[in-house]
């Protein structure tokens, strides 16, 4: 019975309840990749039902909306998420209710896989995420997978229309719903279809901000090492989208030996940064440059490193 609990709690949040399938958007004219992304967590520590359950929604980097278990109504994160009520005055009013049905229902499963994992106590969580991608070259990925206590649980491959279980745990799940074809297929279906529609019609929304594209600075620092080598940093910052190729070259030819990356991290702008840095010998420091390509340049640009004041 419990497992069957478990089973009816996220086989309701198979898919987008309550939404209807948007209109068409008009066409987005974008060079990079975009993703609409949904979180769901719940968590408890004594294992009763008034522990906290949260949905946070995400286009891109930019969060679009949130519910949580304290306010229980779902709500627009930024501006332009509220020009969706003038398609459907009722959106808010039917996603606040979807939530509410998956609050109680994730918490009951929080409860229920506890038990199945034979465990008494202490914090545990459960977790899904589901979303999909529009990439720059016109290709589309969706993806369903869930979580408990912070390890993979069970995903869902479209493309066979079969699940994946992590663990033995996972293993009835899986079972059961290999078995549920019609729902299999409606997922494929949402994710490859539904999902991307809903990720156009809300870059239409937030375009101001999601398709614009502000350049990046790129400047190229100088390290001495202790062993007569010396380190050339390209940094790059200020730059939207986040995508952006950033390479170092010698003598015009891309060069990854000795190569080093940082991860593309947020400013507090809602711009990015980051660098690569390379170990070279002083004496053909010349040969090397810093190659950048982005949306935001009109074309690539190498930039070498500089004397002081030149």
């Amino acid at each position: 019975m419990a497992r069957l609990l478990l089973l009816r709690v996220v086989s309701l949040l198979l898919g987008h309840p309550g939404i209807a399938l948007p209109p068409p958007a008009p066409a987005v004219s974008s060079s990079s990749s975009h993703s609409l992304r949904y979180f769901y967590t719940a968590a408890s520590e004594d294992n009763k039902m008034h522990s906290s359950f949260i949905i946070v929604g995400y286009v891109d980097d930019q969060r679009i909306c949130q519910y949580d278990s304290t306010v229980r109504e779902k709500r627009p994160s930024v501006p332009w998420m509220s020009k969706v009520e003038e398609e459907d005055p009722s959106y808010w009013k039917d996603e606040s209710e979807e939530s509410r049905n998956a609050e109680v229902f994730f918490k009951e499963s929080l409860v229920i896989a506890r038990n199945r994992y034979n465990q008494s106590g202490g914090f545990h969580t459960l977790q899904q995420m589901y979303g999909c991608d529009l990439r720059k070259d016109g290709s589309k990925a969706g993806y369903r997978q869930y979580a408990y206590d912070g390890k993979d649980f069970i995903s869902f491959d479209k493309e066979t229309l079969t699940w994946t279980a992590a663990d033995v745990e996972a293993q009835t799940t899986k079972r059961k719903w290999d078995a549920q074809s019609m729902r299999n297929q409606y997922l494929k279906a949402y994710l490859e279809e539904e999902c991307i529609l809903w990720l156009q019609k809300y870059l239409e929304y937030g375009k101001e901000t999601l398709l614009r594209t502000e350049t990046p600075e790129v400047m190229v620092t100088r390290k001495v090492d202790h062993d007569g080598m010396e380190t050339l940093i390209c940094r790059v910052g200020g730059f939207y989208p986040k995508e952006i190729d950033i390479e170092w070259t010698r003598d015009g030819e891309v060069w990854t030996q000795d190569v080093f990356h940082g991860l593309v991290s947020p400013n507090s702008d809602g711009t990015y940064y980051t660098w690569r840095s390379i170990t070279v010998d002083p004496k053909e420091r010349e040969r090397y440059q810093c190659h950048v390509e982005h949306d935001g340049l009109l074309k690539p640009v190498d930039v070498a490193w500089e004397e002081p004041g030149m």
